[in-house]
């Protein structure tokens, strides 16, 4: 099985991508002084849509692994070939020692290419569907609803958004 993996980061305040106010007035936008953050880690089938995610309060090895750790309990029986970038926490030699235990063979995507993840570009749409120009009551609740908006998609819906149903993606077989 062929899953690609990405993280996203979600702060309490959201992306202000628009918003109106009368011209030559600057417009005012309040914040609390805090800035919580979750990530998200998110897999998925780039074959079948199928998506797994799971929300952390750090990004860091542990959590990763944990996420390892979980997708091995999710898919006990298969075989798992994991596409990811060389982020530090994917990078350690406690992840890949986890990882070979589990039975999961990492691959390298080439550095500074986030188009070749097509996590990446669900990541997008869920920042702009859920998180940009919206104010939860703390980033727990935001978090929970980005991740029920990604898995809330049905698989062709995902392949779609994540442009795997193009004909133009790299991985085709």
């Amino acid at each position: 099985m062929v899953l690609t993996e990405d993280e996203t980061i979600l702060r309490e305040f959201p992306p202000l991508r628009a918003c109106w106010g009368k011209v030559g007035q600057p417009v005012e936008v309040p914040i609390t002084g805090s800035n919580a953050r979750r990530v998200v880690f998110g897999a998925l089938n780039p074959f079948t849509g199928t998506r797994l995610c799971t929300i952390a309060r750090k990004n860091g090895g542990p959590q990763f692994r944990e996420f390892l750790t979980w997708l091995r309990a999710t898919y006990k029986r298969w075989d798992i070939l994991l596409l990811l970038d060389r982020g530090s926490s994917h990078t350690a030699k406690a992840t890949e020692a986890l990882a070979a235990d589990l039975r999961i063979r990492l691959a390298w995507l080439p550095t500074a290419c986030p188009e070749l993840n097509p996590v990446e570009a669900l990541w997008r749409d869920g920042k702009q569907q859920v998180s940009a120009n919206r104010a939860y009551a703390d980033v727990d609740e935001q978090a929970t609803r980005f991740v029920d908006h990604i898995c809330g998609h049905t698989d062709r819906t995902a392949l779609r958004l994540a442009g795997l149903t193009s004909g133009n993606y790299w991985l085709t077989t």
